[in-house]
């Protein structure tokens, strides 16, 4: 292996999930006024509710997908009777399916946000870097597709498993499982990782809103009690 190569999967990896954490966390505490979507549905709506539907409809479930695809261990995969073979195909199938609809979602935001004066004046060189990175991201990770149906006995998909369980268990031979593995994957996954470490200097910062928002649907009752005001 080269150093670049373990330093981009072995190292970095862990610098990115650094960022993510501790940067969240410190602009949470020192710039809660800027933790929101600064949403432009004020501004102009358009194409805003299909493309934004479409885009977080794609990204969610391509986000669980490579989380559960990734990190469950082979051995649960074929209990289940599921072949390596099927697992990557069944990958292919909703990876593709999902990544087209965010493309599209996403190819519908930018063109409202570059095409409508209002929305292009109040956007900052930050909402273009999330966008754009997040298009060579999806566009990556689609360009992945014809290479797995090339190769459909699941190799390559174990490889990525094996490096991804031995990273989040800080073991230090993940990058040797894909020193081989074709570079579209390899710039996919730095993109994709990348992308960690630059969400809490952006307006991604409100995905965090989301998942906190579902304790709201269990929290407990408020209880509110008159009182009479004598005269």
């Amino acid at each position: 292996m080269s150093l670049s190569h373990q330093f981009i999967f072995g190292i970095y990896p862990y610098i990115c999930g650094a960022l993510f954490l501790l940067g969240s966390l410190i602009r949470f505490d020192r710039d809660q006024y800027t933790w929101r979507s600064e949403s432009s549905q004020m501004l102009a709506t358009g194409t805003l509710r299909a493309g934004s539907n479409l885009f977080h409809l794609g990204i969610i479930g391509l986000f669980f997908g490579h989380f559960f695809g990734m990190l469950t261990p082979p051995e649960i995969i074929h209990a289940l009777g599921v072949t390596a073979s099927q697992k990557q195909m069944l990958a292919v199938v909703a990876g593709g399916t999902l990544g087209s609809i965010g493309l599209i979602g996403l190819l519908l935001l930018i063109h409202r946000r570059l095409s409508n004066e209002r929305v292009r004046a109040t956007s900052r060189g930050r909402d273009f870097l999330v966008l754009f990175w997040i298009l060579a991201t999806l566009m990556l990770g689609l360009s992945t597709v014809p290479l797995s149906l090339e190769h459909s006995d699941g190799g390559t998909m174990l490889k990525l498993m094996a490096w991804a369980q031995h990273l989040v268990t800080f073991r230090g031979d993940a990058p040797s499982f894909i020193t081989d593995v074709s570079m579209v994957f390899k710039v996919h996954m730095f993109m994709g990782m990348s992308l960690f470490a630059i969400f809490p200097f952006t307006r991604l910062v409100h995905v965090w809103s989301g998942f906190a928002s579902v304790g709201y649907l269990v929290r407990p009752w408020q209880v509110v009690r008159s009182r009479k005001i004598g005269l």
